[in-house]
């Protein structure tokens, strides 16, 4: 388990991008399952819609990547510093099945496929309860920025 404290460690995103709230469980180089506490407070639902707010799907699939980010630094036994950015090296699959709305818990779980040459693919899935709001498989890398 991870609270936010220890999130925000290893993580660089903060407010308003910062898109998981705790770690449930974490199985070192097999898998994570986060928590996303979706607020009515969140910027984006002003303008998403404003008559009925619905999280954006681009949201899910980067707190997914969050998620997978902290799997991959455990993996490894890394803590990143101020020279290391995680960035997505492609989406596929990506199936948006339920709408996210204000109230909800989204449940972040996400597994590791493989890992060759810095490069990390992952099976990657959010919940609502038992139903799949989306699902993706996700490469990401890191890399050493100046």
């Amino acid at each position: 388990m991870m609270d936010i404290y220890q999130i925000l460690k290893q993580l660089p995103h903060r407010f308003p991008i910062l898109l998981v709230d705790r770690v449930l469980e974490i199985e070192k180089g097999v898998r994570i399952k986060a928590l996303k506490n979706v607020s009515v407070n969140e910027p984006y639902f002003s303008g998403h819609f404003p008559s009925r707010p619905v999280m954006p799907g681009v949201l899910m699939l980067e707190a997914l990547a969050q998620a997978a980010a902290l799997l991959a630094f455990d993996t490894m036994g890394e803590t990143p510093d101020e020279n290391t950015v995680y960035y997505f090296a492609g989406i596929d699959g990506a199936r948006f099945k339920r709408p996210v709305e204000p109230g909800d818990q989204l449940i972040l779980e996400v597994e590791l496929d493989r890992m060759k040459a810095g490069v990390f693919k992952f099976k990657a899935r959010a919940k609502v309860g038992e139903e799949i709001a989306v699902e993706a498989e996700l490469m990401c890398t890191m890399r050493k920025v100046a």
